[in-house]
């Protein structure tokens, strides 16, 4: 049976890209996709043959995604929880005006799932990261931390859980506003939207993620989404074939962090070591504003899993689909996290052996002598490779259709039996 489903995204491409992987994947099951999206990600929504609804009331470009992000609290409220009630309003409304069975929304897009929930839709949650919905005994979101082992450790991680649903709570009164102008009861925990949605679908590999205690029911993992975005454009290999010196990719993040010193340090680094290196700068900086060594070929962009099969390692900010790919491709990773789900993903890598973190402070000798340990200790490969290998056996066994299928089902089942009732008790 073919569905309707709306697809909504927020901000950059680097939430855009996985949801359109998973509208792709629903295509191809005979499923009709549109995408609601910021008028900014027109081209790269269109490239992959999608209708685009663009926001009409919810806030877009920077507004939306702000690029200071050194004050969560400050981040939280202008980016999820002041929109929700126009991202709500305009979800609904295209809910109402065209054929809707299911809403897959961004799990940042609070409001797009109570926009869901005031149409009567059912409603998953998208997270092209590690799980905003604290998962028990996994450090949260933000955290930086590292699985626990120890009483101690289990302790931090549970303090760290509490700090950031008390952050998330202290959000209540705003998102618990927006629900009663849709109609909506009320919440007594933001944790409760998470577990009210039908499902919280994680693109991200189980195998890649610490292991939770137990998983909600509702919260399945169906692997990382990882398709091209369209602005990554084919490039030639800027070094020689003959070449024998090691390489690197510099991949910088799609999203605007304000990383442009921390990227021209990076590319000061790299110009002391024997490598050579392509660094990718991505739709947030420009070449023009960056002083690269001669060692280092600057581009806009280029497909990374192409370029990832030339390479020796990968110096990132640690964006989930770039240390993705690179995993899977088998090469070690030095990164230095910037924000937003970065730190929580250099934890896993450095974790099981897959790379080494630095901070975003790091020095130029400090970044040089972590390249340098990447390409002479072999460990590091071995266990990207190890990883990469159980990361591709999920993809492959991804069960994101299903989920959505089977939410839609479920959903109308649970109609029928209540119009069955309903006549019963009229009859």
């Amino acid at each position: 049976m073919s569905y309707n489903f709306l697809l909504a995204s927020w901000g950059t491409s680097g939430n855009l890209s996985p949801l359109l992987t998973a509208g792709r994947q629903l295509r191809r099951n005979g499923h009709r996709v549109r995408v609601t999206a910021d008028p900014a990600m027109r081209d790269e929504v269109e490239a992959a043959d999608f209708d685009l609804v663009t926001w009409r009331r919810a806030p877009t470009g920077l507004a939306a995604d702000p690029t200071d992000c050194s004050n969560m609290n400050d981040w939280l409220r202008k980016a999820v929880f002041e929109p929700a009630a126009a991202y709500a309003a305009d979800v609904r409304d295209e809910i109402g005006r065209a054929p809707t069975d299911a809403v897959l929304t961004i799990d940042l897009l609070f409001g797009a799932v109570l926009g869901a929930e005031a149409a009567g839709a059912p409603v998953a949650m998208l997270s092209p990261h590690i799980s905003l919905r604290p998962l028990p005994g996994v450090p949260p979101a933000a955290s930086g931390l590292t699985q626990p082992r120890t009483p101690n450790e289990r302790a931090e991680v549970a303090a760290a859980s509490d700090r950031w649903t008390g952050l998330l709570n202290s959000f209540l009164p705003t998102l618990n506003d927006a629900r009663v102008h849709l109609g909506l009861t009320r919440l007594t925990h933001v944790m409760d939207l998470f577990d009210r949605a039908d499902r919280l679908l994680l693109a991200i590999s189980q195998a890649f993620d610490f292991q939770a205690d137990f998983l909600p029911g509702n919260v399945r993992y169906v692997g990382p989404l990882l398709d091209q975005p369209s602005w990554s454009k084919p490039r030639r290999a800027p070094w020689s074939a003959q070449s024998d010196r090691p390489r690197a990719l510099i991949a910088c993040s799609s999203g605007a962090q304000g990383q442009g010193d921390l990227v021209q340090r990076v590319l000061d680094a790299v110009g002391t070591v024997e490598i050579s290196a392509v660094a990718t700068t991505g739709p947030n900086l420009d070449i023009a504003d960056l002083r690269a060594p001669e060692n280092v070929h600057l581009l806009h962009s280029a497909p990374h899993d192409a370029v990832m099969k030339d390479v020796s390692l990968v110096v990132t900010q640690g964006g989930h689909g770039t240390v993705s790919r690179a995993l899977i491709n088998g090469l070690p990773q030095l990164i230095l996290p910037n924000g937003r789900d970065q730190g929580d993903n250099a934890a896993r890598v450095e974790a099981k052996g897959a790379g080494l973190q630095l901070p975003p402070t790091a020095s130029e000798v400090e970044i040089a002598a972590a390249v340098n340990r990447l390409i002479k200790e072999p460990q590091f490969r071995a266990a990207a490779r190890r990883v990469g290998d159980a990361i591709m056996a999920d993809i492959d066994a991804s069960n994101l259709v299903r989920e959505m299928e089977m939410i839609v089902a479920d959903r109308r089942e649970a109609e029928s039996v209540m119009r069955r009732s309903l006549h019963r008790a009229r009859a």
